[in-house]
């Protein structure tokens, strides 16, 4: 995870509709940047939906709310549709800002080893500094702690 009060690594990635986006149009607004395993799985669909349903108060409060995972933008596309979805989700197969956010790294599930993409909630003010950082995040109340840190 990376430290508080260090510059947001800089990221060029695709959006569910193929746009790229970059950190540098996120400038003078706060940014909540999260970080998520895999869409359509049952915590990721909580949290983006968490997201969703609170959206229009991250905005009145001058946030945006960007979902990166490693899925194609086909997938993503797929993903915003089926929940309704008012934010934008970044596809990262090539996992550049993945690693540059530090958030993969080795996984045990049933006693297997892999390694993945650790749920992880990056508060980014408007001159692009971290200014908050949760990792091991729990899906379900994300959402509502990032509101309430605005």
């Amino acid at each position: 995870m990376l430290e508080i009060g260090t510059k947001a690594p800089a990221f060029s990635l695709s959006d569910q509709n193929g746009d790229i986006h970059t950190l540098e149009e996120y400038a003078g607004k706060k940014l909540i940047l999260y970080f998520y395993p895999k869409d359509n799985t049952a915590g990721c669909s909580k949290q983006a939906c968490g997201f969703g349903e609170l959206y229009p108060q991250f905005l009145e409060k001058d946030a945006v709310v960007v979902g990166v995972s490693k899925d194609s933008v086909a997938s993503h596309k797929r993903f915003e549709e089926k929940y309704g979805l008012p934010f934008t989700l970044l596809s990262d197969p090539e996992l550049a800002a993945i690693q540059a956010y530090d958030v993969w790294h080795e996984k045990k599930m049933c006693g297997k080893v892999s390694m993945g993409v650790v749920r992880t909630t990056y508060l980014i003010d408007e001159n692009g500094i971290i200014v908050k950082a949760f990792d091991k995040v729990k899906a379900v109340e994300n959402p509502a702690q990032m509101l309430e840190l605005l």
